[in-house]
């Protein structure tokens, strides 16, 4: 017999990719089990299942930075209950990045894929289910998004869940209204600016920009840093909640397009966002 839970929850989180670096992503988690019935009929009960499974991602994956440990060019250090993370660009530059110990997670991979880290996931969880619980299938599906979207990492440091955590992403979909029409053009462009992107807050700079930007705050969790190259990084005056991300790309819209109604919907992975009018 086997029991199946679908979009059981999904995982917002980043990750360190070998060629595009720092990587926001949100997935979607699929469940079976395979096992045999208990003395009530069944393999496990749903709420158990969904209750356990659920509190395993939000501890362990969810809001994370997850490292693939048998990357090339991987220096980690872990000390005193904190990881630090050096890294080095393909195309050159360097990716830095020091947090509590349970914001950065260790996974023995050479490369993040759905499919590695769903295996990855499953050696794990297995050990928390009842005996009468045999096999254990896990999978990874991104949100099935037909315009455009944008992958992103930040940290929000005066927020007091793991949100505050100086590098977890999403994959999120945009979508740009001109005078009450969507203009998908307007939408592509702002989703190639935001392209694999960090952005940073700038009272959380250590220092005025230059070929690189460097990133420190305290927060409740702990002292969380960052250092990445300018490229990938898009610098705003405020937090980077996704209500300021959208107030922003209206304004920055609005800006270009003056004359016309700005309307925007970001969205923080999937089905959650925030809605702007400029």
């Amino acid at each position: 017999m086997k029991l199946f839970v679908d979009n059981l929850t999904n995982v917002d989180f980043s990750y360190l990719h070998p060629q595009r670096g720092l990587l926001g992503e949100s997935w979607l988690v699929q469940l079976v089990l395979d096992g045999s019935l208990n003395d009530q009929g069944m393999i496990c009960d749903f709420g158990i299942v969904k209750k356990a499974v659920k509190q395993w991602f939000d501890n362990c994956i969810d809001h994370a930075l997850v490292v693939p440990a048998g990357m090339d060019n991987l220096q980690v250090k872990q000390a005193d209950g904190e990881t630090s993370v050096n890294w080095q660009y393909p195309a050159g530059g360097k990716f830095y990045c020091r947090s509590p110990e349970q914001a950065i997670v260790l996974v023995d991979l050479e490369q993040i894929t759905e499919t590695s880290l769903a295996q990855w996931c499953r050696d794990q969880l297995l050990a928390i289910f009842p005996d009468e619980v045999k096999g254990l299938e896990i999978s990874f599906v991104p949100e099935a998004i037909s315009g455009a979207f944008y992958q992103y990492s930040h940290g929000l440091q005066q927020h007091d869940g793991n949100c505050q955590r100086i590098a977890h992403g999403h994959r999120s979909r945009i979508e740009i209204f001109l005078d009450g029409q969507r203009d998908t053009g307007v939408e592509q462009q702002w989703a190639e600016t935001y392209h694999d992107i960090y952005i940073g807050t700038r009272d959380h700079l250590v220092s005025e920009p230059g070929a690189e930007h460097h990133y420190r705050y305290e927060a409740p969790q702990g002292e969380f840093e960052i250092r990445l190259p300018a490229q990938y990084c898009y610098l705003i005056d405020t937090e980077t909640t996704v209500e300021q991300i959208a107030c922003h790309l209206a304004q920055q819209v609005k800006a270009e397009h003056s004359d016309r109604d700005v309307m925007v919907r970001a969205f923080e992975g999937v089905g959650k966002g925030a809605i702007a009018t400029a």
